[in-house]
């Protein structure tokens, strides 16, 4: 169902009326950073850790974070808008936060701004994908591995490339590299593989983004080890299973990746214990 409101600074308004200007630094320069959600019967999912993350960025990034900036705040508002929206049963939801408009590359002042915006999410998304995915290496461009790189950044051209990349190749994800050839994150997840019944994901240091569904599977008491280091592209090719986490989906697991292909059993265990969590 398309949204009819959005949430501007605190204000629901009409989602076809303009927020912001030309001048705006996100559109400029990307200079910000988001987090992506879902809720799930009016309840945000994993709201502890998208807040700490939130909160952790917001502070990397030199913003003014007023007192009432608290997890309280925002759920209220996600979740009244999802209401306006009609979207509490099942929704994605993107917080969105930008610098005040005003100086070029140099901020003016590091007020922060922020819109809500929610969208109908398909049950579809509370299960685990049949058919594996289809994976492969986006060739064109490398994730940098610096203080800034665990960031969800404004600024996502790799990623858009690497979403176009797989489309035009017929695949359903891509990996990006580090400088260092080795695996940082996919498109829209952080990866995680399954070699001799453990589960092992990179590091923060690798350059992949601080995933809240990968830091609540490292948390969590499984019957697994899942632990982290980096992961080469001989390791992909060797894992006895790889799979992919976000926030949104949950895992999706990897039917093939070049030439070798892979199972789901693992994946299938934890899928169940992660909806049974929630």
């Amino acid at each position: 169902m398309q949204a009819g409101y959005l949430c501007y600074n605190g204000k629901i308004t009409s989602a076809c009326e303009p927020v912001f200007t030309a001048d705006n630094r996100s559109f400029r320069y990307g200079d910000g950073c988001f987090e992506t959600m879902r809720v799930y019967q009016g309840k945000v999912l994993l709201d502890d850790l998208h807040f700490e993350r939130l909160m952790a960025s917001l502070h990397l990034l030199h913003f003014e974070v007023p007192n009432n900036f608290t997890k309280t705040y925002f759920t209220r508002l996600i979740t009244d808008l999802c209401a306006r929206n009609n979207h509490d049963s099942l929704a994605r939801v993107r917080l969105t936060f930008f610098r005040a408009d005003g100086g070029l590359y140099e901020p003016a002042n590091n007020h922060a701004n922020f819109i809500i915006q929610s969208w109908d999410l398909s049950k579809q998304s509370l299960e685990l994908n049949e058919k594996g995915l289809v994976l492969d290496i986006f060739p064109d461009a490398r994730k940098v591995s610096d203080k800034f790189s665990s960031i969800k950044s404004n600024n996502c051209l790799p990623y858009i490339m690497a979403a176009m990349y797989a489309r035009q190749h017929r695949i359903n994800e891509t990996i990006l590299l580090n400088p260092s050839g080795r695996v940082a994150d996919t498109t829209i997840a952080n990866l995680f593989i399954v070699s001799k019944g453990k589960l092992f994901t990179p590091p923060l240091t690798e350059g992949c983004v601080c995933g809240v569904m990968r830091k609540h599977l490292l948390r969590l008491d499984l019957p697994f080890q899942a632990s982290e280091k980096p992961i080469t592209v001989n390791d992909l090719e060797n894992a006895d299973e790889i799979f992919l986490t976000n926030a949104i989906t949950g895992i999706r697991w990897v039917g093939s990746f070049r030439e070798s292909s892979y199972g789901n059993a693992t994946a299938v265990i934890l899928h169940e214990i992660l909806h049974e969590g929630f």
